[in-house]
């Protein structure tokens, strides 16, 4: 069978990989696991009619090369095993939906739709992403039209890298689209790919498993010794660790032993370690990206390493003021790619580590120095747990068991004690101004997935010279969460008052 987990002879099918399908035996009502971004976006001068129908043509014209919006599910007998892709002709009125607000609708209108419209489940038996499109909100400074464009797409059909592959496809830098390359995608077909019949799919499902175990077996001598020199460096860093401890006692030295960063310790219990409602809150914010690149240069550090302390001090500074700031530092998880230079394929290839934000910290440069350590020793360690993160997997029985284990994960996660407590990610984006269907992108900011025990995540990309950051959290857990956005404004300011003060 191809290596690829598609179907032997002329039915051209694949699997979802494991890694993928997680997403989808994951999912509940409470947990959509789709992401999706705001953009907001300026209309061309002398542009007449509705921007909604400038929208529909462009896709139509660009879904050749977008195989991640041509894709949609088909269950394999009994649903024993992971489903496969099939690939149809999308319903461009289905997927591409107008929205009505008030006219002169405001952002925090706009963000009050976006917390409702993620609530909403992706239908399955449709390729699964859709695009809402606001087209009454108030102009711009400039007089000039402006519209909204929520995006929402299953996380099995891509991560973060995946859907900034998937942008490259449908932006242009220009309003003038491109022409694109006639043909498109090796799979792309004017004509829905028919149903499998019951023969293909028992062999389908038997070969692809048969397939994954083969290639788990060959990975297992190796991931044995792999994983042993992990255990093993993580041993002599624990010894190492002891041995500081000891040293400073002996010398007198307790308080050194409080700043150290350990990715391994236990998180706090917070407001964010809840199970998830079927209610959101989100916000968006842009802040200037220039002034934060010369501040983290000149504290040597990384863009990522500003942007994780930029969320523990304003995740400090709210939980103080809420009256609940713990005593141990906040612990986020940090998705990392694993993709190779050049690779855009629509599936996911991701892991998760995780970095201790030093929020116990009052004083900012000794919060700084501990982010700065802990996302040192998050990096160390990844070029080797990377090898050991497969992203495809034997999946039989699976869709059975992992559904009725997140149903049942919602009523443990509040007394479970947590690892996390928010997921903090960082997608590099586009430098430059981006153009879709005509119109200039704005803002973009990401909305992502929480999940129960993980009631919050920040999730930020580049774009122009902004970082945009979008914060989407379960409503009943941070109703306020305007309050938090206004934390990140002034932990801003704070990370360029503190370059200048070094």
């Amino acid at each position: 069978m191809p290596a690829d987990g598609r179907l032997p002879g002329e039915i051209d099918m694949h699997q979802v990989p494991g890694l993928d399908a997680l997403f989808l035996h994951l999912e509940t009502p409470e947990m959509p696991m789709h992401v999706g971004a705001l953009h907001l976006l300026e209309l061309p001068p002398g542009f007449r009619g509705r921007w909604i129908n400038a929208l529909r043509k462009h896709l139509q014209a660009r879904l050749p090369h977008a195989p991640a919006l041509r894709r949609t599910l088909a269950e394999l007998p009994l649903n024993l095993v992971n489903p496969v892709w099939r690939e149809v002709q999308p319903k461009l009125e289905q997927h591409v939906v107008a929205e009505a607000l008030d006219s002169g609708a405001t952002l925090a209108d706009l963000h009050e739709a976006v917390a409702r419209l993620h609530m909403q489940l992706l239908p399955r038996d449709r390729p699964l992403w859709k695009f809402h499109v606001f087209e009454d909100l108030a102009p711009g400074d400039n007089g000039q039209r402006r519209v909204a464009l929520y995006t929402q797409v299953h996380h099995a059909a891509v991560d973060g890298q995946a859907a900034v592959a998937l942008a490259q496809v449908l932006l242009d830098l220009s309003p003038e689209p491109r022409e694109l390359p006639v043909g498109g995608t090796r799979r792309s077909r004017k004509k829905d790919q028919p149903p499998l019949g019951t023969a293909d799919q028992w062999r389908l499902a038997f070969s692809e498993q048969a397939r994954q175990f083969l290639d788990l077996a060959k990975a297992l001598p190796g991931g044995a010794s792999l994983l042993t020199k992990v255990a093993g460096q993580a041993a002599s860093d624990q010894l190492r660790g002891a041995a500081r401890s000891l040293l400073a006692r002996f010398k007198g030295e307790a308080k050194a032993k409080k700043t150290e960063a350990s990715a391994l310790a236990l998180a706090p219990r917070t407001r964010f370690n809840v199970a998830v409602s079927s209610t959101r809150s989100f916000v968006s914010l842009s802040l200037p990206l220039p002034a934060l690149q010369a501040a983290r240069k000149a504290l040597q550090a990384s863009l990522n390493d500003a942007v994780l302390y930029l969320c523990a001090t304003a995740l400090r500074e709210y939980l103080k003021d809420a009256g609940e700031l713990p005593k141990k530092p906040l612990m986020a998880a940090v998705p990392v790619s694993m993709r190779t230079a050049g690779d855009a394929s629509p599936n996911n290839q991701v892991t998760m580590s995780s970095v201790s934000l030093g929020t116990h910290l009052a004083d900012p440069k000794k919060r700084f120095a501990h982010v700065l350590e802990s996302a040192a020793q998050m990096k160390a360690g990844l070029s080797t747990l990377k090898e050991l993160m497969p992203t495809d997997f034997p999946s039989i029985g699976l869709p059975w068991l992992l559904p009725a284990a997140a149903r049942a994960w919602g009523g443990v996660a509040e007394r479970v004690p947590p690892l996390v407590n928010v997921v903090i990610s960082n997608v590099p984006g586009a430098p430059v101004p981006l153009y879709l269907a005509g119109a200039r992108m704005l803002t973009n900011a990401p909305a992502s997935i929480v999940v129960h025990g993980i009631a919050l995540n920040i999730t930020v990309q580049t774009y122009e010279k902004h970082l945009e950051l979008g914060l989407i959290a379960c409503g009943e857990a941070v109703p306020d969460i305007d309050l938090l956005a206004a934390h990140l404004r002034h932990a801003y300011d704070a990370f360029i008052e503190l370059a200048a003060e070094d």
